[in-house]
């Protein structure tokens, strides 16, 4: 059975879900498809909360496996009718609320049509009725009804479900199409994104129209079993500041001044005082990098997304601003001990290390009664996002010497601004935890990337010495960051992080083949760091991590200063 229209059963609905027809019946009849869900709030990214509903895994699954065929059936819908969607914008590929914006550029009239109450209008009769009467779908009502059953919660569909977005789009299909023949009648341009309709023209004569343009326009709503939020419905004239999906769009696509400033402000609070509001409620930190991330949308979109010159090095001011809340976010104010590796396997050593000691350091991990783990300390990710914004992207010494920079004076390029000297100006507290930057133990050989990152750093001969005793150093007065590295081995001028396994976890066999930290091994005769880390990620419990404890002992006497 390849397509969604033809299923003719219940059996046939789990055969197409690849789940027994046992399974079926006990989700829909015994432990009911409404106790699956959880509840609860996002923030908005304009301030306020959204609710959601969101199903748990089991019905999460079979909800994305349905979504994934309706998805793929409707593609197959459009390419045999030569159809090209380009009304509907909201959670489609390709499409977005620059997309949606973009048709209403530069015009004399848009008018913003709000949807009241758009998920909960799509009721189960509703959706049931879809799939039986629907010419391209003509289920048997049995079948029809389980796959409402399916998608909707308390009787309608929940926004949280992934089935939600491509069932309110393919209800919406003939809406659309009607609204554009009304919208071509007057001579405007029509768009939906979600339970946003946004209709726009340069016609002059519009205004004398638009009272009979709307009162056609809402009896097709309400037919189509939809209600206007006549509050947030409104006109916007081409001498005004016109706004789509929260889009300024008179000359070109952009953002509200206002609201950036209105970000900025905010950032500048929570610099200051810890804490800051949207809208007179508490606002969380990731609530402003989801406004500053907005904002670079956007920007990006209209200056630079195809330009590969857009980088760290030529970043616009606005892009400084969030460049600065990331490094306060992860570096300054990181809500936990933040440890930066040199290698990518080197975290998990560590987290494997901790889970097989983590009796002795309850300061950095403990276990639950559920035998879950939770890690009191963090490792850096390396995403895009730091990548892009500040040059974060590699492991080794270089992009450990770029996290420096920002703690220093030390810039090489006049790209790297001292957030630690701004931040302790702003405000009067102080991180509450500290970054370490590890490196393996090779401060003696000077082709390596410690001795070469603690050159860098110009350590005085004491600081180097006391480096060198300790396994640890703070390197710069009044901030929180540490240098660390691993003990030396059996009497080596150097130890790599792999060095502190014993020789029989170093010897283990995987595949037939035996572990090298060579570059260039032989694949027919060894492995790789890779998959020795996922090794010792997957036997944690068995493997001998006494060596490891100089080192996490480390780690956690430099937290226990803080």
């Amino acid at each position: 059975m390849d397509k969604i229209c033809d299923i003719n059963s219940r059996s046939g609905v789990a055969d197409f879900l690849d789940i027994p027809y046992k399974q079926l019946t006990y989700i829909l009849y015994i432990k009911k498809v409404d106790s699956l869900y959880i509840s609860f709030e996002i923030p908005k990214k304009y301030g306020g909360f959204r609710q959601i509903n969101a199903p748990k895994d089991n019905l999460k699954s079979l909800q994305k496996k349905l979504a994934d065929s309706l998805w793929m059936y409707q593609d197959s819908l459009w390419r045999e009718k030569n159809i090209k969607s380009s009304l509907s914008h909201a959670f489609e590929k390709g499409k977005s609320i620059f997309t949606n914006a973009r048709i209403h550029k530069n015009k004399r009239f848009v008018m913003n049509v709000d949807l009241e109450g758009f998920f909960e209008s799509f009721h189960f009769g509703r959706i049931r009725g879809f799939f039986e009467k629907n010419r391209d779908y003509k289920l048997p009502i049995e079948v029809a009804t389980v796959l409402a059953q399916l998608t909707c919660y308390n009787g309608h569909l929940p926004q949280g479900a992934p089935s939600s977005p491509i069932i309110t789009n393919i209800i919406c299909q003939i809406l659309d199409v009607r609204l554009l023949e009304i919208a071509k009648k007057y001579r405007l341009d029509y768009t939906r994104y979600a339970d946003d309709l946004t209709f726009s023209t340069n016609e002059k004569s519009f205004m004398k129209k638009q009272e009979f343009f709307y009162e056609e326009m809402q009896v097709e709503i309400e037919n189509a079993g939809f209600r206007i939020n006549h509050n947030k419905t409104r006109l916007q004239h081409y001498y005004s500041k016109q706004k789509v999906t929260g889009l300024v769009v008179n000359e070109k696509i952009n953002i509200d001044n206002i609201y950036y400033r209105k970000t900025r402000a905010m950032a500048h609070n929570l610099y200051k005082t810890g804490i800051f509001k949207i809208d007179g409620s508490p606002g969380t930190i990731e609530q402003l990098e989801g406004r500053f991330s907005f904002i670079n949308q956007i920007d990006r979109y209209n200056h630079s997304f195809y330009d590969k010159k857009y980088n760290f090095y030529n970043l616009t001011g606005r892009d400084k601003q969030y460049q600065k809340l990331l490094f306060y976010k992860n570096f300054y104010s990181n809500s936990k001990p933040l440890i930066i590796t040199e290698g990518k396997t080197d975290a998990k050593y560590i987290e494997a290390a901790l889970k097989n000691l983590h009796a002795d350091y309850p300061t950095l991990i403990s276990k639950k009664r559920n035998g879950a783990f939770e890690f009191k300390v963090s490792f850096l990710k390396r995403t895009t996002r730091l990548k892009h914004f500040m040059n974060l992207d590699q492991y080794g010494a270089d992009t450990i010497k770029g996290i420096y920079r920002f703690y220093s004076q030390k810039d090489d390029n006049g790209k790297y601004p001292n957030y630690l000297a701004m931040f302790n100006n702003i405000t009067e507290s102080r991180p509450r935890y500290p970054v370490y930057l590890l490196f393996d133990n090779e401060l003696k050989n000077k082709d390596k990337p410690l001795r070469e990152f603690v050159s860098y750093v110009r350590l005085t001969e004491s600081q180097r010495s006391d480096f060198e005793s300790n396994l640890n150093i703070k390197l710069i007065e009044d901030s929180n960051l540490h240098l660390v590295t691993n003990q030396l081995m059996g009497g080596a001028d150097e130890s790599e992080i792999e060095d502190l396994f014993d020789s029989v976890t170093l010897s283990q066999k995987v595949g037939g083949k035996t572990f090298s930290r060579n570059k260039n091994y032989d694949i027919n005769k060894h492995y790789g760091k890779e998959i020795f880390s996922d090794f010792i990620a997957r036997n944690y419990s068995r493997i001998d991590f006494t060596e490891f404890r100089c080192l996490l002992d480390s780690i956690t006497k430099i937290l226990e200063t803080y």
